[in-house]
């Protein structure tokens, strides 16, 4: 019987094409300029903003990839998570969600009925409605959703819009990408991979739902492009990021994995579109890797004021234990980000 990972090359969020040869190709995008459209993809935002009238807007999203787990329910409920978070990384609220299928031919349909399933368990669990979807052939197996959510196009948290003064918080370890290279190569321990797994198929509504009592000045999730690469885009020019890189949290296993230079080709793609954009200082390598590492349904990445950040994070800690304080948004400096 033919697993999923023996039918894929990649998986997760680490087969996205990287961000800088994704960002040459939107380049050459025409602009389409309409009023309703409060976001677009021109904001590299996670998700896009459709105005409807005055107090409600659409936010509509799409993710899908390839397994990096062997059991289908889990990387339905995986590669769910991970869609919906673009929707709740915005201030939104999903409504509905549609299924997209690539399925080899030659693959017994079990296996895609758990991942059907798992994924229809996360919809079901973020408060959602599925409606459909569409499915075709493939060489290798992948799974996602395009999303359609509420919100209120005065509260949108947009990933750019962060304030000098404010603290940054992250509200799930980094690592996973490292940790499923290495269950690829059969080099995990168990405990590292549930951590993984368990990490992965939580939605981030949880922590959402905490936020939307806090003033937010801006929101993302981390994904394929790594902690680093999203916080580049969190900066824009107006700001600079300083990560306090002993206060990040991590699976611990994932440390000792980058320190024996068990990496992944996407975390390069990440560190090579990072140069000229990132002080590390003396930073450790390990410490490096795990903020370059593609993150799949990674945690929230937000900033807000300093004066209620840590009463926020207090909040998230509720519902996400290990989430923390990992730096501070600065006037712009001589590198847009700074790793201390």
């Amino acid at each position: 019987m033919m697993s999923l990972l023996s039918n894929c090359t990649s998986g997760g969020c680490g087969a996205k094409i990287g961000p800088g040869e994704l960002s040459k190709v939107l380049s050459g995008m025409p602009v389409f300029g309409n009023p309703n459209l409060l976001v677009g993809f021109d904001a590299s935002d996670d998700a896009a903003v459709y105005q409807i009238n005055q107090d409600t807007a659409i936010v509509s999203t799409v993710d899908f990839f390839s397994p990096m787990v062997d059991d289908g329910r889990s990387f339905g409920r995986i590669a769910a998570a991970n869609a919906l978070s673009d929707v709740y990384s915005m201030g939104g609220t999903p409504l509905f969600a549609l299924n997209l299928v690539c399925y080899p031919e030659r693959m017994e349909l079990d296996a895609l009925g758990e991942i059907l399933l798992g994924g229809a368990e996360k919809i079901q669990e973020a408060g959602a409605v599925l409606c459909g979807g569409h499915s075709i052939y493939d060489k290798e197996p992948k799974y996602g959703l395009a999303v359609t959510g509420r919100i209120d196009p005065k509260q949108i948290w947009r990933n750019n819009t962060p304030v000098p003064g404010d603290q940054l918080i992250l509200t799930k370890p980094l690592g996973i990408g490292i940790v499923m290279a290495a269950l690829r190569g059969e080099m995990a321990d168990d405990q590292a991979v549930q951590a993984a797994i368990s990490s992965m198929q939580r939605l981030n509504k949880y922590a959402a739902e905490k936020m939307h009592s806090f003033p937010i000045s801006a929101c993302t999730d981390i994904t394929g492009f790594g902690l680093l690469a999203h916080a580049r885009e969190m900066a824009g020019d107006a700001t600079s990021l300083v990560i306090y890189s002993s206060e990040l949290p991590y699976i611990p296993q994932a440390y000792t994995y980058a320190g024996d230079f068990l990496i992944t080709a996407a975390a390069q793609r990440n560190r090579n579109h990072m140069q000229g954009f990132v002080d590390l200082g003396d930073t450790p390598f390990a410490l490096q890797e795990l903020m370059f590492d593609p993150q799949t349904s990674g945690g929230l990445f937000l900033s807000a004021p300093k004066s209620c950040a840590q009463e926020l994070l207090s909040a998230i800690q509720e519902v996400e234990p290990q989430a923390r304080i990992v730096g501070e948004v600065l006037q712009p400096q001589n590198s847009p980000i700074l790793v201390r």
